[in-house]
């Protein structure tokens, strides 16, 4: 077994929470923010006493020279007469918001997190939200003004909006009246309270998102019974146990991403896909991959698509009896399985009679918000460090996702935990969001260059995977491809690029289903809750671009799921008696779903 260590939490994070402990981080990061805007508005310490104010000073004028060559030293410019108009935009907006708190008058207020009355009440904090909403719009319009490649807006924009988060005054105790008043009505227990939770969560290095206590692989999430029936150094292979008297003689894979624990599509028994699945009549079975440790630093891409999926895909072939399975794969999954379908075809081999994909990229030419981390330079270091052996840190994972939505994944529980002292809720999705993996380097680092840096895969014969060239084309299943509207990690219509890569001959017999919601929340909408919505073109021409095929949709109430256990039950074949017992005489039962493999906890694991 892995040497386990003492969990330790990442260097950055420890560093930052040990600044939250510290009371004298909250002043100094709020005279930080407000520094940053000293020559627009008045001195921090005169806004207590509003009744003593005249009208605000002058202000000097951002030096356009040192402003225009910071922006040519990272490759963009700006229009020097735009970025006097700008400031001159601002400086009257801030005067007209000076003489109105000056005539008491409440400013509004559109920031969901200044929402709350308390913001309003007291002169100081109504100023201090008002200001930062405007501060807020003055960078972003400055950002909006820088001229440079898409790829250099798309970061400087980035990082701008980072900032602005981090600042918000309901991040700061000293500017959090929400915060304060709680400490006052509950005497101290508040903050007391917010205090022991930093110092847990400095233990496990990162924010709670969740009640972490409240839930456990196989007994809460994860748990629908079933076997591992093969292992090797990569994965497990599941088989899950009938809930019906017949099932489809043509069995499910389910290829989940390796980025992230399997259990996402077996939470709770309402919203398990995987039990969903199971109760409509088809035998599944699911990879369940291992949290890489310095046993797997090495293992390429070749030996997750070849040493994994491929193996997976025939073992299921000879438990059922049949020459076809259905597969499906979600995110990195289903980019994966694409790249063990294709090297198939090149082998010779048919073996899915369908093939469903869920937010999964084929075509990398529009990567959505993870592309501020990806350029040469980034992963020239990366492949430097770990592109031969090594390992990818779940948490270095965790951070680069949360930072894309840091107001929801980061500051709200900051502001929750920390400072108004309230315990997590029991959220079985972010229990998993916080359950990271670790990948392999090689493997990782040939994904980043030669899917997102390099959008290979979509070019028939440029990748060589498992000693053949590479052609999505030659992969003739009848595919589903689901998108979600709102997902910011793989837009849809980079999904729904997919339709025209894979099954070229008989484009009719593949369906695209966009979903609402986001990357994960759209995906897990069980059928049962009726919630949501989702769009469908069936009228659609082969070929249609993603906005015509939207401008003709559909749009449905409830969950998708039922669409696609139409088309999967299309696909599964005759009804036969559900097998007595999971594997073959060749592949037995190992140990009981969900295995050992998706309990290891990346942190735990030797580097």
């Amino acid at each position: 077994m892995n040497k386990q260590n003492p969990q330790q939490p990442s260097p950055d994070v420890s560093a930052w929470l040990a600044q939250m402990s510290d009371p004298k981080f909250w002043t100094a990061l709020q005279s930080q923010f407000q520094s940053q805007f000293a020559p627009f508005k008045p001195p921090a310490q005169a806004f207590p006493g509003f009744a003593a104010m005249g009208a605000p000073p002058a202000g000097s004028q951002v030096d356009p020279t040192a402003f225009l060559k910071q922006l040519a030293d990272n490759g963009a410019t700006i229009d020097p007469a735009e970025l006097v108009r700008l400031q001159q935009d601002y400086t009257q907006q801030f005067g007209a918001l000076w003489q109105s708190m000056l005539a008491a008058k409440t400013p509004a207020i559109t920031d969901r997190r200044l929402s709350a009355p308390a913001w309003q009440e007291h002169p100081y904090f109504a100023f201090q939200a008002a200001a930062y909403q405007l501060n807020s719009r003055f960078l972003l319009a400055l950002a909006d003004a820088v001229q440079g490649s898409e790829k250099v807006r798309h970061k400087l924009r980035f990082a701008v909006q980072q900032m602005i988060d981090a600042m918000s005054p309901a991040n700061f105790l000293a500017t959090n009246p929400v915060a304060q008043q709680k400490i006052l009505e509950t005497r101290g227990e508040s903050l007391t309270k917010g205090i022991a939770q930093l110092l847990a969560d400095l233990q496990k290095g990162h924010v709670s998102q969740t009640d972490e206590t409240a839930f456990e692989v196989g007994r809460d999430v994860g748990a629908s019974e079933g076997s591992v029936i093969f292992e090797n150094e990569l994965f497990q292979l599941i088989q899950y146990k009938p809930l019906t008297k017949t099932v489809h003689e043509v069995p499910l894979l389910i290829v989940p991403p390796c980025i992230n624990k399997f259990y996402i599509l077996d939470l709770q028994p309402h919203n398990s896909l995987v039990r969903y699945t199971v109760e409509q009549g088809h035998t599944v079975f699911l990879i369940s991959w291992r949290n890489a440790d310095a046993a797997v630093e090495t293992a390429t891409w070749d030996q997750y698509v070849d040493d994994a999926v491929v193996r997976s895909i025939h073992i299921v072939q000879e438990i059922s009896k049949q020459p076809q399975i259905n597969a499906l794969g979600f995110c990195v999954g289903g980019t994966i399985l694409s790249c063990a379908l294709a090297l198939l075809a090149a082998r010779g081999e048919d073996p899915v009679a369908s093939l469903t994909l869920l937010t999964t990229f084929l075509d990398f030419s529009d990567t959505g918000a993870i592309d501020v981390y990806i350029d040469e330079m980034q992963l020239a270091l990366r492949e430097q460090m770990i592109g031969q052996r090594g390992l990818m840190a779940g948490r270095d994972f965790a951070s680069a996702f949360s930072s894309l939505r840091p107001n929801d994944l980061l500051w709200n529980y900051v502001e929750s935990n920390y400072l108004k002292g309230e315990k997590p809720s029991a959220f079985d999705l972010l229990y998993w969001n916080a359950d990271s993996t670790n990948l392999p380097g090689p493997m990782f680092c040939y994904y980043l260059r030669h899917m997102y840096l390099e959008n290979a895969l979509k070019e028939p014969g440029r990748l060589t995977v498992g000693g053949e060239k590479i052609d999505l084309r030659k992969i003739n299943a009848p595919a589903f491809i689901y998108a979600s509207r709102d997902d910011h990690i793989v837009p849809w219509k980079s999904a729904y690029a997919s339709l025209g890569l894979i099954n070229t001959a008989k484009r009719s017999n593949n369906r695209f289903v966009l979903g609402a919601s986001g990357h994960i929340a759209g995906v897990i909408n069980p059928a049962s809750k009726n919630k949501r919505n989702y769009w469908i073109n069936d009228k659609a021409k082969a070929g249609s671009g993603a906005d015509a095929w939207l401008a003709g949709a559909t749009e449905h109430p409830g969950s998708w799921w039922g669409q696609w256990a139409a088309f999967l039950a299309k696909h599964g074949g005759r009804k036969v008696a559900a097998p007595k017992a999971a594997g073959s005489t060749r592949y037995k039962h190992i140990e009981p779903a969900p295995g050992r493999y998706v309990k290891v906890k990346a942190d735990q694991l030797a580097a």
